[in-house]
């Protein structure tokens, strides 16, 4: 029943004494549905405490990344690939003589520069987007190579599917960029050490992507690229090359899951269930323990709950052979077997 109250907005015995009297309508009823923004506000920056913490990651990963640069120096000085003895060493160099870790500023100045480029790629990514993100963190970690990595946090949806092509495609790309001509260094300077790659000379073996097998083939013909040992800048190049084909795996949340699903959201979920698996199989045949690690780690990030796209316009002709230029630069960068332990 209508309440006489709301009846009376709606009906009234009153007429203005003049038709110029009465206010003419402000709706325009031929206009197109009203439509929420895509893009909320973004701040300015984000908090500083969050630069605080960023700083100081980088610092401490800077200090892990020296220790594993002197390690690589040293052994590259005495031709050799690794040397466990030397990174044990070069930890307590950090207290006794500091100074004395200046020989790993190519490997950790290199290796840091084509992280922080790979991550602020993705945060310049997601300011044009209007996307709430933080800056970039690294993770510091006593490892061969001195981090796991580094990644920023993404506070806001993502709310296109160019937006989350651009996002994904970004990193990857401008990592390989800054990487290629350390790579190339490398190669340049690199040593031909024969049976280098033999596990009777060696108690861990690095990979060879297929990109350093074409670079081998035209700076150093008639050599193998598993007898060549490659400079620490070269060395750094290399982890970035790592890091770059981890990223690219078509699946979940990693940027090469962002870019499948820009392309076709049902590939992206076969992808998801399917590639766990097969990361899986290849820790089975002895190809990389770790593979076992990433494998049930995507399988469970596979359960997490995915933010719809609420602007689902297909990709353009520029983003999706961009979506072809990153496949080329992970088929370059994958390595079945990136470390070969005896």
């Amino acid at each position: 029943m209508v309440s006489s109250r709301i009846f009376q907005t709606f009906v009234t015995n009153s007429f203005p004494d003049s038709p110029a009297a009465i206010e003419p309508s402000s709706i325009d009823w031929h206009a197109g549905p009203v439509v929420p923004p895509y893009y909320l506000p973004v701040l300015r920056r984000p908090p500083l405490r969050t630069l605080i913490l960023a700083c100081s990651l980088f610092v401490i990963t800077l200090c892990t990344c020296l220790v594993a640069g002197t390690q690589f120096a040293i052994a590259y000085a005495h031709d050799q690939a690794v040397s466990f003895d030397e990174f044990v060493r070069a930890f307590t160099l950090i207290y006794r003589h500091p100074l004395a870790l200046s020989s790993g500023l190519p490997f950790a100045l290199t290796l840091l520069a084509i992280l922080l480029t790979h991550e602020l790629a993705h945060f310049f990514a997601c300011r044009h987007h209007h996307i709430h993100s933080s800056y970039p963190f690294f993770i510091p970690f006593p490892t061969l190579i001195g981090t796991l990595g580094a990644f920023i946090l993404i506070r806001s949806p993502i709310r296109t599917t160019r937006a989350l092509f651009d996002v994904g495609a970004s990193g990857p790309l401008v990592g390989f960029v800054v990487a290629l001509p350390a790579l190339l260094f490398g190669v340049l300077h690199a040593k031909f050490v024969p049976g280098l790659a033999d596990p009777a000379n060696a108690g861990i073996v690095l990979g060879t992507p297929l990109i350093l097998h074409f670079l081998a083939a035209v700076l150093h013909p008639g050599i193998a690229a598993g007898n060549l040992l490659l400079h620490p800048v070269g060395r750094a190049a290399w982890v970035g090359l790592f890091a770059t084909s981890l990223n690219l795996l078509p699946a979940a949340q990693l940027d090469g899951g962002h870019i499948l699903r820009s392309l076709s959201p049902q590939a992206h979920r076969y992808s998801s269930w399917i590639l766990p698996v097969c990361l899986i199989l290849l820790g089975v045949f002895h190809f990389w323990p770790g593979w076992y690690v990433w494998g049930v780690l995507l399988f469970c990030i596979r359960f997490f709950r995915f933010l719809p796209i609420y602007d689902p316009v297909p990709l353009d002709g520029n983003r999706r052979l961009g979506a072809v230029v990153t496949l080329l630069v992970f088929v370059l960068c994958f390595m079945p077997s990136p470390f070969l332990e005896y």
